[in-house]
């Protein structure tokens, strides 16, 4: 157990600082502060020594060093059970501090307002607060730190019932979130940092901190059997899961969050009016239209028996008319959108059981973001898929050269392959997906999926295939299934076959020089 007989108290926020100063006072605690924090104490009638009067140097830099001195640092680390520690400070008139009541500068909070400068992030980067709180964390054996506000009332409670101490298991877990948190704040300032400062950042630096802030416990993993929590990314500059609003239904699952991720990715991706329909994070109905309303009921058509209990996704404001239709469908698990209109939200909140997630403007783009996958004993980290196919990188490869029309047909199909796990097949028409053949192990049999999800639609359809075809065979299944042309990206050394068979089938067939896998 620790007897605490001196304490510091530094602080930004200031939430419960006074409750706690006044607790530690009554248990007969000698209270050490800093300017902000000191009068703020004294204007309470709490009892304080000024940090100035312990170091005997006045704070200067306009508060940049205050804390920042043997006295201090050596009544923090100095080791209670250590005799030649407790000899040197003897000699050197310091005083043990058992108690450390620090917390940060508001960095994060300072550099999320948009209008902010880089100098007064700057001013924000705080030095002697992480210093305070490292040393009491390394020196737990013996020092208690407090980091949380939310822990106050715990701490109070504690040196109450001990009789003025604190236990070594207290500590330990105490000590433990004091470095989570400054890892967590100085991976925030060095993110931050990296964007402002270097004109080339490495696009793979050579260490990675994946800096993120709890936002939920979930009920449960991918499995009820499986415990899960959601994290916030910090510093994205786009449209996020992280910063969404829920505006409606019950709470999200695991499940939900991994679907709505990429029901988000994809309409990110379309310009016109788009709406997808995502099951197990594939899309099972996507389409384009003049208008929301027209785009969500094609793209429902596209596969209304695996729509039940999907997660639609929209890039356009959800109004009245296109919630009644969606209320008319089926059953999903969650609507994502830019917004929803107040009739429309009121009338969507009638189902209680169907998430309904806000993520505002889609047109913002965060080009630095990178891609993770957790593999075991390390992560994977990638660009972002975002190489645009346009007609200049088309190249024709069959005797039949598709119009212009059916070119504007394939390059949507190929913008919805891309979001379709691999191996990928994807019939559309009239900028509607009619079949999607999603995550097999052999294309011919991504093809043969497509054509039976069609279900008699892929007669007259444009294809596209997220990787080269092998062999003929998935060619010849198409072509007989009435496929008039295909989007794929060559360079199978059976290249020649494949297009001598889709002449053979009048099959206009273009390149486009790069595959779209997404395992």
């Amino acid at each position: 157990m620790t007897k605490v007989r001196r304490a510091l108290i530094s602080v930004s926020d200031k939430a419960g600082i006074i409750d706690l100063a006044k607790g530690l006072e009554e248990l007969g605690i000698e209270i050490i502060s800093t300017g902000g924090t000191a009068q703020l104490l004294k204007s309470a009638e709490v009892k304080v020594k000024l940090i100035s009067e312990v170091t005997g140097f006045p704070e200067i830099l306009e508060g940049r060093v205050k804390t920042l001195h043997p006295l201090i640092f050596g009544g923090i680390l100095a080791k209670r059970g250590d005799p030649l520690h407790q000899q040197e400070i003897k000699e050197q008139a310091i005083e043990p501090l058992d108690l450390v009541v620090v917390n940060l500068y508001p960095f994060l909070e300072t550099i999320s307002r948009k209008e902010v400068e880089l100098a007064e992030a700057l001013e924000n980067i705080d030095i002697g607060g992480p210093s305070l709180l490292r040393a009491a964390a390394k020196n737990y054996p013996d020092v208690a730190v407090v980091i949380d506000p939310q822990d106050y009332p715990l701490i109070l409670a504690e040196l109450g019932k001990n009789q003025g101490e604190i236990s070594l298991a207290t500590r330990e877990q105490l000590a433990t979130k004091v470095f989570e948190h400054t890892s967590f704040y100085d991976g925030v300032i060095a993110h931050y940092l990296r964007k402002k400062l270097l004109k080339e950042p490495a696009t793979f630096p050579p260490t990675l901190n994946l800096v993120g802030k709890k936002v939920l416990d979930l009920r449960y993993g991918e499995n009820p059997h499986q415990t899960a929590s959601f994290y916030r990314e910090m510093l994205v500059e786009e449209a996020n899961l992280g910063e969404a609003e829920q505006l409606g239904g019950k709470e999200l699952s695991f499940n939900n969050l991994v679907d709505l991720g990429a029901a988000l990715e994809i309409v990110k991706d379309f310009e016109e009016p788009t709406a997808v329909l995502v099951k197990h994070t594939n899309p099972c109905g996507l389409a384009s239209a003049s208008t929301i309303e027209e785009a969500y009921q094609k793209a429902y058509q596209g596969d209304p028996l695996s729509a039940y209990g999907s997660i639609i996704g929209l890039n356009r404001i959800v109004g009245t008319r296109l919630a009644n239709l969606i209320k008319e469908s089926t059953f999903v698990e969650a609507i994502l959108a830019p917004d929803f209109e107040e009739e429309a939200l009121n009338s969507l909140r009638l189902k209680k059981n169907c998430r309904l997630i806000k993520v505002g403007d889609l047109s913002r783009r965060d080009r630095q973001l990178k891609e993770f996958k957790k593999i075991p004993g390390g992560f994977l980290v990638q660009d972002r898929d975002s190489k645009e196919i346009t007609l200049k990188d088309l190249k024709v490869v069959t005797h039949r050269e598709p119009t212009p029309e059916e070119l504007e047909e394939l390059l949507f199909a190929w913008r919805v392959v891309k979001q379709v796990k691999s191996n990928a097949i994807v019939l559309t028409k009239n900028k509607q997906t009619v079949g999607i053949g999603a995550g097999q192990m052999s294309r011919v049999d991504a093809v043969k999926i497509a054509i039976m999800k069609a279900e008699g639609r892929a007669q007259g359809s444009y294809l596209a295939s997220d990787a080269f075809f092998p062999f003929r065979d998935g060619v010849e299944g198409a072509a007989k299934a009435g496929v008039k042309a295909i989007i794929q990206p060559g360079g199978s050394i059976r290249d020649e076959e494949v297009i001598e068979t889709a002449n053979a089938h009048q099959v206009a067939m273009v390149f486009t020089g790069i595959r779209c896998f997404k395992h």
